[in-house]
This record gives structure tokens, C-alpha cells and sequence, in this order.
């Protein structure tokens, strides 16, 4: 009888250690679970300067002027009208060397001047030379418009956000009418996002 006793001691002591065991992992899983859940709030108070820094960037924004002044858009002029003249006379030099100089006329893609052409090269090169010519014109007609933005003082102006492009890209691109990764990507700058939620703010 005794052993018997002792024996139900002993299982009753060794459910009781499983039992603190378990109770045990389940307390330290808790406290783990919770330490997760504070993490991130702990983090988010350790690092607050990014929206400090969104704050910064939509004030310098809404600071920003709109139209350029009279000054720079009497440079972006004088660049323009550069851009055109070295353009025209290049064009000019195209359609002379398109010219039939046996009757003086500009020969047309469908003319029977191909049909007298002596090698392929040479059609090949007369193409390219129309290819030349045809973009030469369609630049000199965006020249055109960017001369006439100048004179209603909306030269410079994103058409997509209507920050300022950067005077930097103008000067390389003078007929440009978005920043660059607007034009490379559909997508507005930084700066533009702010600029077009301020404007859906009514700011």
C-alpha cells in the first residue's frame, strides 16, 4: 500500500512540473508577442524626422514661385532663337542636297528620280536626308511654341504639376514641358506630388 502512495505522489509531482512547464513557455511566449507589437512603435519614435521631412518638402513647395522672371525668360528667348537659326540653316543645306539639279525642283519620295538612282546606297541616303529634314521642321515648330509660352510668360511651367522644370533641363531641352522622369517614366517628381496634392487640397 505504501508503494502505492508513493507512486501517485510521484505522477502527481510530475504533472504538477509539465503543468508549471507549460505555463511557464505560454508566459514567455505572451511577454514575446508583446515585445513584437511594441517594437514598431518604439522604432516609429526613434525615427520621426521623416515626417518632419514631408513637412519641409510641402512648404519649400507651396514656397516655390510659378512663372519664371523676366530675366531668365529673356535667356531661355535668346537660347530659343539660337536653337532656331543653327536649325533653319541646317535645314536649308537638307533641301538643297535634295534638290534634282537637273531641273532645280525638291524631289519628292514618290518622284522617278528613285527610279535613276545608280546604287541603293544612294536611295538609302536620300531617305535619311527627308528623315533629317522632317524632324528639322517639326523641331523648328516646337521652337515656335516655346517662343510664344515665353511671351504669355508660361514658358518653364510643368503641363502636368505647374512647378517650374528646372532651368538646368531647359537649357538642355529647350522645348520641354515636364521634368524628366515625368517624360521617362509618367509619373510625377517628388516635388510634383506634393504640388498636385496641395492644389487637390485647394492649398
Amino acid at each position: 500500500m505504501p508503494a502505492k502512495k508513493g507512486s501517485k505522489t510521484a505522477a502527481k509531482n510530475t504533472v504538477q512540473i509539465m503543468k508549471e512547464k507549460a505555463a511557464a513557455r505560454a508566459k514567455r511566449a505572451k511577454k514575446a508577442k508583446s515585445s513584437a507589437k511594441k517594437t514598431p512603435a518604439v522604432r516609429a519614435e526613434k525615427n520621426p524626422p521623416r515626417k518632419a521631412a514631408d513637412t519641409k518638402l510641402a512648404a519649400a513647395v507651396a514656397a516655390e514661385p510659378r512663372v519664371y522672371g523676366p530675366e531668365k525668360l529673356k535667356h531661355f528667348k535668346e537660347l530659343i532663337q539660337g536653337k532656331k537659326k543653327e536649325t533653319m540653316e541646317e535645314l536649308d543645306s537638307l533641301k538643297e542636297s535634295m534638290m534634282d539639279v537637273t531641273t532645280g525642283e525638291y524631289v519628292s519620295e514618290s518622284s522617278n528620280y528613285s527610279l535613276h538612282m545608280e546604287q541603293g546606297t544612294d536611295a538609302m541616303e536620300r531617305e535619311k536626308t527627308f528623315l533629317f529634314a522632317s524632324r528639322g521642321s517639326k523641331f523648328i515648330n516646337q521652337l515656335d511654341d516655346a517662343l510664344a509660352r515665353i511671351e504669355t510668360r508660361t514658358y518653364g511651367v510643368c503641363k502636368e504639376c505647374g512647378l517650374l522644370v528646372p532651368k538646368e533641363r531647359l537649357e538642355a531641352v529647350p522645348t520641354a514641358q515636364t521634368c524628366a522622369e515625368y517624360k521617362n517614366t509618367g509619373m510625377p517628381c517628388e516635388r510634383g506630388r506634393v504640388a498636385l496634392a496641395q492644389r487637390k487640397a485647394g492649398k
